[in-house]
């Protein structure tokens, strides 16, 4: 395979591939690249050879399986007040030091409101029988942390990129139906099936971006491929995994000098209690959204219950889809209290390690108990 392929987003080829690849694989695929070729109407051959392409370039940032990690791990979208001084050693921190914290994002308001001093807001997942709330504790001794809000997802509606199919939306576009909520239940797994899951969430290197992309990962868990196959088609069947997804780089810009998207904004919506599954299934039926969730804000935030993730390139567009969006609530009979912006600059992101062992290696290697950070 060759690296001197086009690799920009705007290539035919790349684009018909990026439509189905970003987020259109959902559950365990055993042959997700013959799967690309097939919905994108493109030879697995120059499936493959584009895929490497943009990893070289920088266009896709990563290829993996991905996990639905709020069914394997307590998790919550973390808002952290610290002091400026200290804002980018504390980003840096969190993105290299903590294999726990996910999405860093750098927010602002365009205005001063409640909530605009937390500025510094990640993901963050704990693996099961840990405390997320102990685990936050000693995060926020390490970065200086005045404050910290966990906001766990009572439930998502909508987890998924797909910024090249999503470009040129019109404000409004929407299913027909309201998105339809996914639980947060934890699945507890046997230790084959670990070993199996950690292979499979592994992301891809260039090399092993091949057509049997399973073979070595089964050898990689000590399995035959049919075993293998077979415990990874049963955790899809529990709903622990999520989609197979090349990941695009879409804040940095690429070799080319694209970029995905300039702007992404995290809204929040103070509905009324008892209509945050109503609410949330509303905001999610629109295409625009790549995230939506009920997640409660607290006095912090004056107690938003609704938030959800777009990304655009022009910040007028973003704003003209909010605008829709917060329409559509009121023609439905949900009205809201509050609603408000916060505007991602400076962002890193990285898969959040969700493996029960990582955890207690994490602990020993810093002179930390591991059982006293279970949960009680």
């Amino acid at each position: 395979m060759t690296s001197t392929l086009p690799a920009w987003i705007d290539d035919p080829v790349n684009a018909a591939i990026l439509a189905v690849s970003e987020d259109r694989l959902a559950g365990f695929q055993l042959d997700p690249f013959g799967q690309i070729a097939e919905q994108a109407g493109v030879d697995v051959d120059v499936v493959l050879e584009r895929i490497v392409a943009m990893l070289d370039a920088g266009t896709i940032r990563r290829v993996r399986q991905t996990l639905m990690a709020t069914n394997l791990a307590a998790g919550a979208l973390v808002a952290w007040q610290v002091p400026n001084e200290r804002l980018t050693d504390a980003f840096e921190y969190l993105f290299r030091e903590d294999p726990f914290s996910g999405h860093c994002v750098i927010r602002t308001t365009d205005a001063a409101t409640p909530g605009s001093n937390y500025r510094l807001w990640t993901t963050l997942k704990v693996p099961q029988g840990f405390s997320i709330e102990k685990h936050a504790r000693h995060l926020a001794a390490q970065i200086g942390a005045e404050h910290f809000r966990l906001m766990p997802a009572k439930c998502l509606f909508v987890l998924g990129v797909g910024h090249v199919r999503r470009r040129g939306l019109a404000p409004g576009a929407r299913a027909d139906e309201p998105a339809k909520p996914t639980n947060t239940e934890i699945v507890e797994l046997s230790a084959l099936e670990w070993r199996v899951l950690t292979a499979i969430k592994r992301e891809f290197a260039k090399d092993e971006i091949v057509r049997d992309v399973w073979a070595a990962r089964a050898r990689e868990a000590g399995v035959s491929l049919a075993e293998f196959e077979q415990i990874g088609t049963a955790l899809n069947a529990r709903g622990v995994v999520g989609r197979f997804s090349t990941f695009l780089e879409h804040v940095k810009p690429n070799d080319a000098g694209e970029r995905v998207t300039r702007y992404n904004g995290l809204f929040h919506w103070a509905v009324p209690p008892g209509r945050e599954l109503e609410a949330g299934g509303e905001v999610g039926r629109h295409f625009c959204m790549t995230h939506a969730y009920w997640r409660e804000g607290g006095p912090e935030f004056r107690n938003v219950n609704v938030m959800g993730v777009l990304h655009g390139t022009e910040k007028e567009a973003v704003l003209a889809h909010k605008a829709a969006i917060d329409e559509h609530l009121r023609e439905a009979g949900i009205d809201f209290s509050y609603t408000n912006v916060f505007w991602g600059g400076r962002s890193e992101i990285k898969p959040s390690e969700i493996v029960p062992q990582a955890f207690v290696d994490y602990c020993n290697a810093r002179g930390i108990d591991p059982d006293a950070q279970r949960s009680e």
